[in-house]
Parts: structure tokens; sequence; C-alpha cells
């Protein structure tokens, strides 16, 4: 793909039936509790980008047995009952941060020795909650770069070295290990969520049972609501109380076939484009049962003047006449992937429309609250940021030069902008390969 690309405006309401790929959330947990699983899994429907392939990848490094079938969008893990089949591994995870935080889980409960080497943008994400749960449960890491951050060299907890088991260790810090009593850790999840659904995906390797204890204010949130009902088509449980989060002694997965959902996050782009041209999408295979949490995304364009509506084929969003949207206030922290989204088309509302409990969108692929009031301030519109908000103001976007940090959904959502404004050009489209390979190629069919 070029360097740029540059957006076609359309000259009247679209009229959209779109496929996406799936669910990037979903396939790599589903090709993590694949490969946990007593048995083969049949995983349908997988998103085949950057980021399933490092996994996959990593997979295979550490001696999986899979077969790969990019066409049929099919995956067969044969998992080997929450042991790793290679004792020593390197494992390359990329710019993915689910496969860092869930196979840096699963490495540090392991018996074996491994190195995780990351891309320059992975190596700039926080690791360090993760890897200070991981020591006080027992394993070993040496950090090869920056203290806190990948690439490390993990040692897991059961893993022998000279002859010699690493120690049990304490279910709660100052007590006596117990095989009935369940592992116990802290975890705060203010800043990412990610790092208790790894606990809980890899929770089956902990035969004492696991629990984990939130310490922060935010207790729960769409994406680990994803991990506990995969989880649980997988045949184990994770409980919560409201404030511990727990999963049995002896819990195994089984399963022989897994269907990952279209990918919500990127049908909201299409959802979009309907609203902002006062038109009308159909994404096809979406349906309002979707689990995934950029669902809500559709009750912001409802409040915004869209109609949201179930058909046979999928959702269909159609926008009121001649895009004209209204402002809205949403905290959006329990579907942020789509702030992006909501930025990119609210200067087209009659009012202004402000983000809110976004903060920790900074710590992602990029700074995404900082990439928003650069890609705005480059199209002429109004904005005020906060430390954990933004506020954008009604304008009409000129033509310029979208950087997209390397970030998929910087490069996504602002193409949006791009079919109301003339010359909206996205720099380094090839980003989207991270999650929607052919997002550019789609849209030019599409306009």
């Amino acid at each position: 793909m070029d360097d740029r690309y540059l957006v076609k405006t359309v000259k009247k309401p679209v009229d959209w039936r779109v496929t996406v790929p799936g669910s990037k959330s979903m396939t790599n947990r589903a090709l993590l509790l694949a490969a946990l699983s007593d048995g083969t899994v049949e995983v349908e429907g997988v998103l085949f980008s950057d980021d399933s392939r490092h996994f996959l990848g990593a997979l295979a490094a550490l001696g999986f047995a899979l077969r790969v079938d990019e066409k049929e969008k099919k995956v067969s893990v044969t998992g080997c009952g929450g042991r790793i089949p290679k004792k020593e591994a390197e494992i390359d995870v990329g710019s993915a941060g689910t496969a860092a935080r869930f196979l840096t889980a699963m490495l540090g409960f392991s018996d074996g020795r491994y190195m995780i080497q990351a891309s320059e943008q992975m190596k700039r994400r926080p690791m360090l909650p993760l890897f200070e749960l991981l020591l006080s449960a027992g394993a070993r890491i040496t950090y090869l770069e920056k203290e806190g951050f990948l690439p490390v060299t993990i040692c897991g907890r059961g893993y022998r070295e000279e002859g010699t088991v690493c120690e049990p260790v304490p279910a709660v810090a100052g007590e006596n290990p117990a095989p009935d009593v369940p592992l116990t850790l802290p975890l705060d999840i203010s800043k990412s969520t990610q790092f208790l659904s790894a606990l809980l995906l890899i929770s089956p390797m902990i035969r004492q049972g696991l629990k984990v204890h939130i310490t922060s204010e935010k207790t729960d949130g769409s994406y680990i609501r994803i991990t506990r009902n995969m989880m649980e088509e997988f045949g184990v449980t994770a409980g919560f109380d409201g404030r511990d989060y727990t999963v049995p002694a002896g819990a195994s997965y089984r399963r022989s076939r897994y269907a990952v959902e279209p990918d919500m996050s990127a049908a909201c782009y299409f959802y979009a484009a309907a609203a902002v041209t006062g038109g009308c999408a159909v994404v096809r295979n979406v349906h309002m049962d979707n689990t995934q949490g950029d669902l809500k995304f559709l009750t912001v364009l409802e409040q915004m003047g869209a109609a949201v509506e179930e058909t046979a084929d999928g959702i269909r969003v159609t926008g009121p006449q001649e895009g004209r949207l209204h402002g809205v206030t949403v905290d959006m922290n329990d579907f942020s992937d789509q702030a992006l989204t909501l930025a990119a088309i609210a200067p087209f509302a009659d009012a202004p429309v402000m983000i809110r409990h976004i903060g920790h969108i900074r710590l992602q692929e990029s700074d995404r609250i900082h990439a928003i009031m650069e890609a705005l301030k480059t199209l002429g519109i109004s904005c005020e940021e906060e430390e954990d908000a933004v506020t954008i103001f009604p304008g009409k976007p000129h033509g310029g030069i979208i950087h997209t940090y390397e970030d998929h959904r910087v490069a996504m959502a602002f193409a949006v902008t791009g079919l109301r404004a003339e010359g909206v050009w996205i720099d380094n489209p090839g980003c989207c390969a991270k999650t929607f390979e052919e997002y550019f190629q789609v849209l030019d069919t599409l306009t």
C-alpha cells in the first residue's frame, strides 16, 4: 500500500452492505483458550492480521500443533491441558498488546524458560503490573532492555533448574502454602483490564485455584466480561462478587469448535460513516446479541440522531438527514476504542462533543488523546484536552495529512472524517494490518 491514502469524499448519503473480519479480542482469547485446552479445538471466523499472526507464530514457537487455513478463516489448535510443549523457546509478540499480556502470563505459570521479544512500539507499552504479579507468584524475570518493559527472559513458576523445582508460593503473603487454598493476587485495573483477563484466561494452569482481589475503584469492564463469557463457553466459570474474581481448583478447558464473532470495533467505522453522511450501513452478521463492548457505540449514535435497527442480515444504522448530528457528553471508559471514531465525526455535530474517562488510551498503540488533538487541529477543528477527556467543538474540517503514529485506529477513524471533508490524507495506511488489513481496499470499493 502507498505511504499515504487520499480519502474519497462522498457526494450523497452512503448505502453500504459490508462484511468485517472476526474480532481481534475474541480471536486472541480463543487461540489462548484452545492452546490451554485438553485436546484439539477448531476456531472459526479467525481474524488474520499482524496481531493474530504474531500470536500464532508464538504458539508455533512454543511447540503447539497448528493447522492454519487463512482462506477459510480457520485455525486448529491442539492443546496440552495447560502444559507448554517446549520448555525453552523464543517468541516475538510484535506490537500485539493482547498477545504480549496473555502469553507472558501463560509463560509465567509454566515450567519452562523463555525469551519474549517485541516491536519498538510494544516495548513502550506498560507491562510492569503483570510482571510484578508474576514475580510475586514465583516466576523469575530478567529485563533485557528497560526495567518494567519488554523484552524479557522469563522462567515460569514451576521451572526446574539443576534438578530443583521452584518453591511453592504462599496463597497470600505471610501465609503457609496449602494445596486447597487458592493463589491470591492483588490487582489494580484502573489503567488496563488486559492484565486481569490474562490471569483469568491462564487460571487452569494454577492447580490450586486462583483468587484475584481488585484494589482499584474500577472492578469490571466489557473486555473482562468477554473473557469470562468465553471461559465459560470452554467449560470454566470465573466467579465475581463485585471485588474478587475466583476460579476453582482443578479447572480445565474442553471444547471442540468455537466461532469468533465479527469485529464490532471494525463495524463501528461503517456505522459512523452512515451517521455522518445521513446514509445507511448494514454490517453483515453483526447483531444485537454481540458480546463486545463496542456495541455501546450504537447508543451514542442514537443520541446523536441516528436510527439503529436489527435486520436479518445484521444491524442497520441510518444517519439523520444530511448528517446533522447532535452534540453529546459520553463516558467511554468501557468502550474506549471508539473514542477516536466519535472524535472523527464530532466536528459535524450541532454542539460540542465531550468524551470523558479515557485517560488510559494514552498508553495504547499511541497516546490516543494526543492523536485526536493533533488530527483535529490539522483539519482546522477547535478542541480542548484534559488528562482524562477531550472536548471537540463544531466546525467545518478542511483537508490535511493525518499522522497515524502507527496506530490502526487513528487511521481507520479519521478516514471517516474524509468522507465529508475534501482532501483528507491518511499517512501510513498500512498500519491497519494490525487488525483489518483490507480496510482501505474495502473503503475504495464502497466509495
